[in-house]
């Protein structure tokens, strides 16, 4: 199947028509692209999973067209996540809140709490308005790439992907390039489960109170295993103090990401890394993409600087690098 256009009507309603159809579409959000099902039918949904490679049991983010929507899923919308819901939708927030019964089942991984969230991205929500008018309450959503693997920021990273049959609406590149920060309002202190461009002093600012550490009972969220964005080859992380070699032990070009310039004759592929921790978010992915398809034998990565602006680069590199 051709991309569609996100910026054609004929090509969104096109998209929603699949879904409504319990077909797989991937779609661009402000954030990072994603493989969407309707959330409604754990048929469609398993296919999802199928397609990544992906374990049943680790849940999906659900997206919704509008706050109203959120509803069908929620069994209650408490305080905190609407405090949040009103602060960040449309926005990079996922909050999770106690499933309705019955309903998103297995776009939750069986928990009985769900993530959802309202994209910010106009092609997505153009995508969930029209799947909605056809009777879509909302897509379970997680990133278009294999389980584990880099996520995609843009078109062409699905097609690399998935192949040429699978629908993809194409948003352009996304604008953040790291995931949604969510929080999980299931409990009586909301939690941040995974950080994201969204810091934790604007979400505590929003909620009127502290933020707490996840724990053993918090539910299961996207994105949090330890080993998680890895490319295929492996990820350090470095400090300046200690620069990666020169050339690699195999023989082949090194993939360095940094602020430190590479030395006279180095066998580095290497990208400068920007001093704004939102310009190494937007390119993050893709830089990892790039020196993989460069058939790099490693790829290092300079530690990003000290500061909560970081903490969502930080936490993809980690766990790129666990």
């Amino acid at each position: 199947m051709p991309v569609l256009s996100g910026h054609r009507p004929a090509d969104v309603r096109r998209a929603a028509r699949l879904l409504a159809a319990g077909e797989p579409v991937a779609f661009a959000t402000e954030t990072v692209y994603g493989l969407g099902a309707r959330a409604d039918d754990d048929a469609a949904v398993a296919r999802i999973y199928a397609a990544k490679g992906r374990p049943a049991g680790h849940p999906l983010i659900v997206h919704v067209a509008d706050a109203a929507a959120a509803a069908h899923f929620a069994a209650v919308l408490g305080t905190p996540a609407q405090r949040l819901v009103k602060a960040f939708w449309p926005g990079p927030l996922t909050v999770i809140v106690p499933r309705a019964p019955g309903r998103g089942a297995a776009a939750a991984g069986g928990q009985d709490s769900i993530g959802l969230r309202m994209p910010a991205h106009p092609v997505a929500l153009a995508l969930l308005r029209e799947a909605a008018a056809l009777g879509v309450p909302g897509v379970a959503a997680p990133s278009a790439n294999r389980f584990g693997r880099v996520s995609p920021t843009t078109a062409a990273h699905v097609v690399q992907e998935f192949g040429p049959a699978l629908a993809v609406l194409d948003g352009g590149a996304c604008d953040i390039g790291i995931e949604s920060a969510i929080v999980d309002c299931s409990r009586a202190q909301p939690a941040l489960l995974r950080p994201g461009q969204l810091g934790r002093q604007r979400i505590e600012a929003a909620l009127g109170m502290a933020l707490a550490a996840p724990d053993a009972a918090s539910p299961r969220a996207s994105g949090t295993l330890a080993s998680h964005y890895a490319p295929s080859v492996p990820v350090r992380l470095f400090d300046t103090a200690a620069p990666p070699p020169a050339t690699a032990a195999d023989g082949r070009w090194l993939g360095v990401y940094s602020r430190l310039a590479p030395a006279a004759g180095a066998a580095w592929v290497h990208r400068a890394m920007p001093a704004d921790a939102a310009a190494v978010a937007h390119e993050l992915f893709a830089v990892l993409r790039d020196f993989d398809a460069a058939g790099v034998s490693a790829i290092w990565v300079e530690r990003p600087p000290p500061g909560p602006e970081w903490d969502g680069v930080r936490d993809r590199l980690q766990r790129a690098a666990a």
